[in-house]
């Protein structure tokens, strides 16, 4: 195991294959992007440009894509607990066209936690720190054990 978790890793859980669409290295038809911790702002960063293959209007990305990057970067942040948690609920700001070929970042950090409730946060910003869109979500702590049972190395 990685000293650094990746993809839906956690310190004490490993999957077999990621095919995530989003992180997932095992994907060959998702965007694999990788996220990395700033541990001194403990946030989750990944630098990313979007192909023409994730056009929405035209020169810009489509919605869903956006939404699904934001619930990425934000279902990152539960690593810091080193739990896997599933969203909940998820809400969506689009307050600029988020633009395709070009230099974009997203960041996701942690809002607050109570028991197995994560309430985290993420925003795509441009090359001038614009803010495009940005999201909240609600995470709740699951037993992956269990759950992904079939998947996990032991």
């Amino acid at each position: 195991m990685p000293a650094k978790p990746q993809g839906h890793d956690t310190r004490y859980m490993k999957m077999q294959k990621n095919n995530c669409f989003v992180c997932g290295q095992d994907n060959k038809d998702g965007m694999r992007l990788k996220f990395v911790l700033d541990e001194p702002r403990q946030t989750f960063v990944c630098h990313f440009r979007l192909s023409k293959r994730y056009t929405g209007p035209p020169g810009h990305c489509h919605g869903g894509i956006i939404a699904s990057i934001l619930d990425d970067a934000m279902g990152k942040v539960n690593k810091l607990h080193q739990v896997i948690a599933l969203t909940r609920e998820m809400t969506v700001e689009y307050l600029k066209p988020v633009p395709l070929q070009t230099p974009l970042r997203v960041e996701g950090r942690e809002i607050e936690v109570r028991g197995p409730k994560h309430v985290n946060a993420a925003e795509i910003l441009n090359e001038k720190n614009e803010v495009l869109a940005r999201s909240r979500g609600i995470f709740i702590e699951i037993d992956s054990e269990k759950m992904f049972a079939m998947h996990v190395k032991r």
